[in-house]
């Protein structure tokens, strides 16, 4: 059977509640609060993800990342439209400058799959998009910045746009001197690993900048064959490749699931990273998992782990000039 590309898979990712109840044989009683969620913020999910998920269990933890519930309607006092303040960091439409040393260009605001726990939930894309008239000024700032050393794409998750557009965006960043690393932050070898294409490696790798890659995966449910032979692609072309997930209740929170999703990543060819702290975004409340919890996890996961398995635990506060740790 002739395998589909990504782009037709792309299009046949599951938007309607009802189908996804349908497909995983849930209760339709979770129907209601699905269709009236996803108004506010769609339901989007890959049919190749939803096809790693348990049928039957509404507590399945890759179902419980896109499921919308009506836990998202709780208004917490705590909790944000832009938890990150990223507005207040944004001197260019589609660019973020909030770290020395780089910069992180939102390439497009669409994605494969929304998280329901998304910090770029409400993000205003349709002004802040790297393309068009706003490259060269883009383009411009980085030049005139000699500190900035790498260049992160982003989003919504950049591996969305066509590869020719890529293409031109990191030539066009290779010519500046200062620039050495290209990092991109994607969710898509995950959740659509037929993404990593043969067009893909060429141009990623073809630059002299060097090609990091940063994964989004939150429970070893999701890694699977499609996955670890997605990674082998990336590795066998020599790109440094990462994972940064979230924590999550109801997902990951806790030692045993934790321990597996950092053994299987490893497996798969990628180094865990990064585990964060979630994001106080409207409509997340329910995902969130105590800090002091957090650092009980993490203290274990080093017991049970050798140092190179154990994320770094990290949050993150506005106006900060880095990721925090949180242990």
């Amino acid at each position: 059977m002739l395998q589909k590309n990504w782009q037709t898979l792309l299009k046949e990712v599951i938007t309607d509640p009802a189908e996804l109840l349908d497909k995983l044989e849930l209760n339709p009683s979770l129907l209601a609060a699905a269709q009236r969620v996803a108004q506010l913020f769609p339901l989007r999910v890959p049919a190749g993800f939803v096809a790693r998920m348990q049928k039957g269990n509404p507590y399945d933890p890759l179902l419980q990342q896109v499921l919308p519930l009506a836990a998202e309607e709780t208004m917490s006092f705590s909790y944000s439209w832009d938890p990150l303040l990223e507005q207040s960091v944004n001197p260019l439409p589609g660019l973020l400058h909030k770290y020395p040393g780089r910069v992180l260009l939102t390439i497009t605001g669409a994605c494969a799959i929304n998280c329901r726990y998304c910090f770029r939930r409400h993000f205003p894309y349709t002004e802040n998009r790297a393309g068009g008239k706003a490259w060269q000024n883009i383009l411009e700032y980085i030049a005139a910045d000699a500190s900035i050393r790498e260049v992160i794409f982003s989003g919504g998750d950049p591996l969305l746009a066509p590869d020719h557009y890529l293409r031109k965006c990191a030539d066009d960043l290779a010519n500046i001197a200062h620039v050495n690393i290209l990092r991109i932050h994607t969710r898509l070898p995950i959740v659509l690993p037929e993404r990593i294409s043969t067009e893909f490696l060429n141009w990623f790798t073809a630059t002299r900048l060097q090609p990091v890659l940063v994964t989004h995966s939150n429970h070893a449910n999701e890694c699977d064959d499609s996955v670890q032979q997605a990674i082998e692609k990336l590795r066998h072309k020599k790109v440094h490749v990462l994972n940064q997930a979230v924590l999550l209740k109801g997902v990951n929170d806790n030692v045993a699931t934790l321990v597996n999703l950092s053994e299987r990543l490893f497996a798969c060819g990628i180094l865990p990273y990064y585990l964060h702290l979630l994001d106080k975004v409207q409509g997340a409340e329910h995902f969130a998992v105590p800090e002091e919890q957090a650092k009980q996890l993490i203290t274990a996961l080093r017991d049970r782990l050798p140092g190179y398995l154990v994320p770094k635990c990290m949050y993150e506060r506005s106006g900060a000039s880095s990721k925090l740790p949180v242990i």
